[in-house]
């Protein structure tokens, strides 16, 4: 029988865990790190890098990488007009698509619950990769419950839903979560020019990273903690 994971999708990062004899595990890659950065990136070849390489590739390659695309789920182009000027990544779109939200990777253009759909699917595939290693007969992953700020309305719900039906899974249940924290990565008060700004938001990036990483064990097991309530009474 196919797996039901639990999955936190993060502005800046996120992770993926299941639940073991009603205690909740987050799953690791090989070299043990939970988090996956919620940052694409996609090349001149089209080849797509989610995470960590994604995450390094801000540095070198800003205008066709994306993060902190929760920042524009459920919203329309009139909604996030003020903020997208701040990144280096392009942000359109027209009321002709009912003011759909497009973000522009190169020569190609992703709406945000397509981005999202590339991290999910990321997250599926190390949950899958998990499961096969550990022997399971049926390690394949269909079905998820999703993490989302307490502030999300419907349409941003909604995009959520859709981002995860995108990346081959059946979200069960949206969870309310009751504690959040902003970062801000772009302010009204940078004057450093798109290039500089490209480097401090990067800078900030992989410093937050670095830091969370250092800490990542407890915050981890809260996540899990809260998801795995919802996973359990689904599975039951």
């Amino acid at each position: 029988m196919s797996k039901v994971v639990g999955i936190d999708l993060g502005t800046t990062n996120s992770l993926v865990a299941y639940v073991k004899d009603g205690v909740p595990v987050v799953i690791r890659d090989k070299s043990g790190d939970a988090l996956v950065p919620s940052v694409v990136s996609v090349t001149a070849d089209d080849t797509v890098y989610v995470g960590r390489e994604a995450e390094r590739r801000l540095l070198t390659d800003a205008g066709r990488t994306v993060y902190s695309v929760k920042r524009f789920m459920g919203k329309g182009i009139e909604d996030v007009r003020g903020e997208a000027r701040l990144f280096p990544f392009r942000v359109g779109g027209d009321e002709t698509s009912g003011g759909v939200v497009r973000i522009g990777l190169g020569e190609r253009e992703f709406t945000p619950p397509e981005i999202s759909a590339f991290v999910l699917r990321e997250l599926k595939h190390r949950a899958e990769t998990f499961f096969a290693a550990q022997g399971e007969v049926e390690p394949d992953v269909d079905r998820a419950v999703i993490t989302v700020p307490a502030y999300f309305n419907d349409a941003q719900r909604t995009a959520t839903r859709d981002a995860g039906r995108i990346a081959g899974l059946e979200v069960l249940r949206i969870i309310m979560s009751r504690q959040r924290r902003r970062w801000r990565t772009a302010s009204t008060s940078v004057t450093t020019g798109p290039s500089g700004f490209t480097i401090l938001a990067a800078a900030r990036s992989i410093s937050r990273s670095c830091v969370l990483r250092t800490a990542c064990s407890r915050w981890c097991q809260r996540t899990a903690t809260r998801i795995s309530a919802a996973m359990t009474s689904i599975c039951s």
